[in-house]
């Protein structure tokens, strides 16, 4: 289905979404596009109405890309994936209004005849990545977000563990390891990482392998259970209010 055709699909047989293509190939003053798209609309069909709104030079090779947590994590679409189902995994605000100032957005970008993408006035998400990459060869210390493990913080004191459950909520990471105990803090608000596509990501993955996350310790728990034959127990303990219901719920 194209772009146009999602514009006068009837409702009973999908929704029409907003979908807001920022390109980056343009100036920071540029304006962004707006299109209207069914959840089928793959990214190839995107590329091809965006390109031709803004009259590019359609011998090159474009890329779509979605940028989500000011520029924290970027990834690269495929001509067939869906765009509008990668919205309805971010944040609701983000989904409502998906601009740059939420962190959750599409970036137009030019692939290079070599494959490699060409970063044109997205200064930010570059430094970040360069940055992960030094923390990764270690001539960085890594960001208080970056300890997923309070057990691989270098100083451990109330003051960096404070810091590290703020910094790391503020990017709407609620879960947080101390060895094999998860700590959770209540976001109060309703976060996209307890759907299928997460249980499947985290079914039968060793502890600390992956983001730190209530599946994870079910996981643990249950494929020790049927390796052991022994009985397994999960403690869930905090104060009224701190979601112990609800992870009870997620667990089961």
């Amino acid at each position: 289905m194209s772009i146009k055709d999602g514009c006068a699909a009837d409702n009973q047989e999908g929704k029409i979404y907003t979908l807001q293509i920022c390109p980056s190939l343009y100036t920071e003053n540029s304006v962004c596009c707006h299109l209207p798209a069914t959840k089928d609309v793959t990214a190839g069909e995107v590329i091809r109405e965006v390109t031709g709104r803004l009259n590019l030079d359609t011998s090159k090779c474009y890329v779509l890309a979605e940028v989500k947590e000011f520029g924290g994590e970027e990834w690269i679409l495929d001509a067939n994936d869906l765009p509008v189902q990668r919205v309805l995994l971010w944040p609701r605000r983000a989904q409502e209004n998906h601009s740059q100032s939420e962190g959750y957005y599409f970036l137009l970008q030019e692939r290079n005849s070599d494959g490699t993408i060409r970063y044109i006035n997205l200064q930010l998400v570059a430094k970040e990545w360069e940055k992960r990459r030094l923390v990764e060869r270690g001539f960085l210390p890594p960001q208080p977000h970056l300890y997923d493990d309070l057990c691989k913080l270098p100083c451990l004191t109330e003051e960096t563990i404070l810091r590290t459950f703020k910094t790391r909520f503020l990017k709407h990471k609620i879960y947080t390891y101390a060895g094999s105990i998860l700590i959770a803090i209540n976001p109060f608000r309703f976060l996209p990482i307890y759907n299928p596509k997460y249980m499947k990501m985290y079914e039968n993955h060793q502890l600390g392998k992956l983001e730190p996350h209530i599946f994870a310790i079910a996981d643990v728990a249950y494929h020790t259970m049927r390796r052991k034959q022994v009985n397994q127990c999960i403690v869930i303990s905090g104060e009224s209010g701190s979601g112990k219901t609800q992870s009870t719920n997620f667990l089961i």
